[in-house]
């Protein structure tokens, strides 16, 4: 189906960090979160239910139409029950800092639409990303070896499954409190907390009302839809990850009140991803924060950015991790294997 800009909107915001302003102390500038020099196109797609969706579009706004050179593309997947204009909050003036484009689905499950929790055809959909954009903003040049996928918690799940099923397709990829064994953290949704107002508000208990939506979404519970949810977790792939050879970072919390567990979740995802392929160029980073609360461009986004180049070297400095655990990736050659 082809597609076209439906909306387009400039963010207005206070003035870009550049280069020389970030040397000083680029650590959690407030101004970053603001979308001055960065403009949000709004496009629609067809989603493989055949609905249409949409999707937000950042370009940094000095971007020149047909002239400006080919820019790095970042697919987001947006976290559980939210929307792509949320998730785009998150990339504040990002894109202008560092001349890349993010594409930030609203996304859509088998049963459910924000609730896709790595549906297949979801994630296929985040594959054709590069080829929405190009077809609802033809005047934007996409450098097609540059193409990145960045999400946190259900959109970092989203994020290693599309690495795991469209191998050719990404440059590098980082995953911040990802969701990694979907069975576990179902039976985990009992222990997130809920006040009185809470579940005054929902009938029930939070966990109880994940648990119902992702019964709906999956098709079952984990011991009726055993391999449904396996083919949702980014576990069961971890020897084809590792063999991909693609850059990637995992991100997680060791006090995550959302996605419990690290030792179940991201830590025994970077140790099996490891132990498949040790030369795989893989990092992991270990804190102590609060459930994605790092994935945002006054936090360390910008230093995951760097990591990759889509950022200047001086947001890549020791101040992205400090206070953390960081597991580097390996110093030799990765070669890829089928």
């Amino acid at each position: 189906m082809s597609t076209r800009p439906l909306v387009a909107v400039v963010v207005a915001g206070i003035a870009l960090v550049t280069t020389s302003a970030a040397s000083a102390d680029p650590w959690r500038k407030a101004t970053l979160d603001r979308p001055t020099h960065t403009r949000t196109w709004v496009i629609q797609y067809q989603a493989h239910s055949g609905r249409p969706r949409l999707a937000y579009v950042l370009v940094p706004a000095s971007y020149e139409r047909r002239r400006g050179p080919a820019l790095p593309l970042v697919i987001s997947p947006h976290g559980r029950g939210t929307t792509g204009q949320t998730n785009a909050k998150l990339w504040g003036d990002l894109p202008a800092v560092g001349s890349f484009a993010v594409v930030n689905p609203d996304g859509e499950g088998e049963h459910l639409g924000a609730y896709s929790w790595g549906a297949r055809g979801q994630v296929d959909d985040l594959a054709r990303m590069p080829e929405v954009v190009a077809a609802a903003l033809p005047w934007l040049r996409i450098d097609r070896r540059r193409i990145y996928a960045f999400g946190g918690s259900m959109g970092g799940q989203e994020t290693l499954l599309l690495l795991a099923w469209h191998q050719r397709l990404l440059a590098g990829a980082a995953a911040f409190d990802s969701l990694v064994d979907f069975a576990h953290q179902y039976r985990q949704f009992p222990r997130l907390a809920c006040s009185s107002a809470c579940r005054g508000r929902l009938g029930t208990t939070l966990g109880s009302t994940w648990q119902r939506l992702a019964r709906t979404e999956v098709g079952g519970d984990p011991r009726s839809a055993f391999r449904a949810f396996a083919a949702r977790s980014p576990l069961t792939y971890a020897r084809a990850i590792s063999r991909t050879c693609v850059p990637l970072q995992i991100w997680w919390s060791r006090r995550d009140r959302i996605v419990v567990d690290p030792d179940r979740q991201s830590r025994r995802l970077l140790a099996e991803l490891r132990r498949w392929n040790p030369a795989a160029p893989i990092e992991g980073v270990e804190g102590s924060w609060v459930h994605t609360a790092e994935m945002r461009a006054s936090a360390r986004l910008p230093y995951a950015l760097a990591r990759f180049g889509l950022v200047p070297d001086t947001y890549g400095g020791r101040w992205g991790v400090d206070g953390a655990r960081v597991s580097p990736a390996p110093s030799g050659d990765c070669v890829s294997k089928p």
